[in-house]
């Protein structure tokens, strides 16, 4: 395996990963929200809420950082 494959693997597994970890996250606005107004308390995140978040956040960095590696690295189609 070339350095290229891995990093078109890396760019796509943390992208699908990304996505479901995004959409597992549970959702803050109610109904009223989408009419302007939501009414909501600002809470912390706790539990599996904050490690989801925490995840996703990882996962961003490491298909942003995969993205500009395989940019930068001279060779890599």
């Amino acid at each position: 395996m070339s350095i290229g494959t891995i990093l078109q693997i890396i760019t796509l597994g943390s992208a699908v990963l990304m996505i479901i970890a995004i959409l597992l996250q549970q959702r803050g606005a109610s109904l009223g929200a989408g009419f302007g107004s939501s009414g909501e308390l600002y809470t912390t995140r706790r539990g599996l809420d904050k490690n989801l978040f925490e995840v996703s956040v990882v996962l961003a960095v490491i298909f942003v950082l995969s993205i500009l590696a395989g940019l930068l690295i001279p060779g890599i189609k």
